[in-house]
């Protein structure tokens, strides 16, 4: 097969500018596949592992046919999570960076209003889950008359949360005339039905699962008594000394128990699980890709939403009684061509689902033994010395897009009659400054915030001072984030 290059999709300079700050270098098997074909306005069925790139497999065609100027909606991505619904919209607002696109996520557990006013402004894409998405149009928030593309992710996933019938109710709700693609890592009966009834005549692609697992990930097991488990864990990690480590847990009680050990050990960690406020969960994904902390304890909510290209080591404290949790949750590492490992605690009783695993990998899992004694005590200084310094995150792809961007907050919206249209014309006039220096628009009813690209920032807030916008004077100031 001719090694593909994302130069052969005819995309516009400005997606092809945003993929290369975020490193996408070669299309992945499944973006080969799907992106020529989402480009022609195929229907598609799309199976296929999860991070095998299906994300930017969908966002890129979406991003590059969404026209800028359409002020309603014009795709709909629906997500059987929360933590997912946010990721994509991240990924989305990402690669379509430099075109201006604006995504919003919608799900539960976050004021409706807040939603209500995001939707308000020039919204491109909306991402949500099926039950907040239903509240959206059911209230009249959400207008779909624009919709053009419906795409489904996860839906295996959305059948074993029970959202099918919400989908349905969805799907009866858009125009006729869209695109509509689903992905599915499997493909049970209900969802196969649901494409049959709702879609045209779809293309299928099945991207083989022989690479289950990425060839990019080391796999290990260990085996350990119940209770001998948290001190092999510090053992373990004062060898592998790990930029970044993401530990499994199958409960929330065993997350706190390990993240309270660890707390007391020093380490520099955090934990997520279900039982946290969706704000906190958010708060500390995103510290983790910040890297404020190096090591984060984790129940399976954290193994289908976190992107984060450098984490160097997964390690299962408890086997996953599903053996897809395996994949997902080793999957967190090994990313974007990076070398990654994953280290799995084995105790007795757990051997029949490591058995499990291996049958759908396709492979046995090596074996090794505990660290030693001697290993722990010769690596131990190394350890504490980079326990103690703050972990550089060096491929946050957010943080690479980002940079060169200032937000800046203007002190005047709709009541003062201020649209886009208004802030690019008094903007491109600056000398240096052009229209591609400005990015999304956000104008609410008193106050507007306008992204500049390209490091111009300064330059523009320097020059926002003095002038106007539509002949009135606006306040302006760097925004905080």
């Amino acid at each position: 097969m001719t090694k593909r290059s994302y130069a052969d999709y005819h995309l516009s300079d400005e997606i092809k500018r945003a993929l290369a700050v975020l490193k996408y270098e070669t299309p992945t098997e499944v973006q080969g596949e799907v992106i020529p074909l989402a480009m022609e306005n195929q229907d598609l069925v799309v199976k296929s592992q999860t991070g095998s790139g299906k994300t930017a497999s969908y966002s890129i065609p979406v991003c590059e046919m969404i026209e800028w100027e359409e002020k309603k909606p014009q795709a709909l991505i629906l997500t059987p999570t929360r933590e997912l619904a946010a990721q994509v919209r991240e990924d989305i607002t990402n690669i379509g960076r430099f075109k201006r696109i604006k995504a919003v996520a919608v799900y539960g557990k976050e004021p409706f209003t807040k939603q209500k006013v995001e939707l308000e402004q020039k919204t491109h894409v909306v991402v949500g889950t099926p039950g907040r998405v239903i509240d959206h149009l059911e209230r009249g928030t959400l207008d779909s008359d624009q919709i053009k593309y419906l795409i489904i992710d996860e839906a295996d996933e959305m059948l074993n949360r029970g959202f099918i019938d919400e989908v349905e109710a969805i799907i009866n709700q858009l125009p006729l005339n869209r695109v509509t693609m689903v992905f599915s890592a499997t493909l049970p009966k209900d969802v196969e039905n649901l494409c049959h009834e709702y879609m045209k005549e779809p293309i299928h692609i099945e991207i083989e699962s022989t690479g289950i697992t990425a060839d990019t990930i080391e796999h290990f097991l260990i085996e350990v008594k119940e209770e001998e488990k948290i001190s092999l864990l510090k053992d373990v990690t004062v060898v592998e000394n790990p930029d970044s480590c993401l530990i499994f847990c199958r409960t929330k009680e065993n997350v706190d128990t390990v993240y309270s050990e660890l707390e007391k050990a020093n380490y520099s960690c955090e934990r997520l699980h279900g039982g946290l406020e969706q704000e906190d969960r958010f708060a500390v994904m995103e510290g983790f890709k910040m890297g404020n902390f190096r090591y984060l304890v984790a129940t399976d909510v954290a193994a289908r939403g976190i992107d984060i290209d450098n984490v160097t080591l997964v390690i299962n404290y408890d086997v996953p009684m599903e053996k897809e949790s395996y994949v997902h949750r080793t999957g967190r590492t090994g990313r974007a061509g990076n070398k990654g490992k994953a280290i799995t605690f084995s105790t007795q009783f757990e051997g029949k689902f490591v058995k499990a695993i291996e049958n759908y990998i396709g492979f046995e899992i090596p074996t090794i033994e505990a660290p030693s004694h001697q290993d722990v005590v010769s690596r131990k200084v190394i350890f504490e010395e980079k326990l103690n310094s703050r972990r550089v995150v060096r491929n946050n792809k957010s943080a690479r897009i980002n940079q060169g961007i200032m937000k800046l907050h203007f002190s005047g919206g709709k009541k003062k009659k201020i649209r886009a249209v208004d802030f690019v014309g008094t903007i491109a006039k600056i000398p240096g400054v052009t229209a591609d220096d400005i990015g999304i628009i956000t104008i609410h009813d008193q106050m507007s915030y306008v992204d500049i690209l390209n490091g111009k920032g300064s330059l523009v807030l320097q020059a926002m001072e003095n002038a106007t916008v539509k002949g009135k004077k606006l306040k302006v100031s760097k925004a905080i984030k």
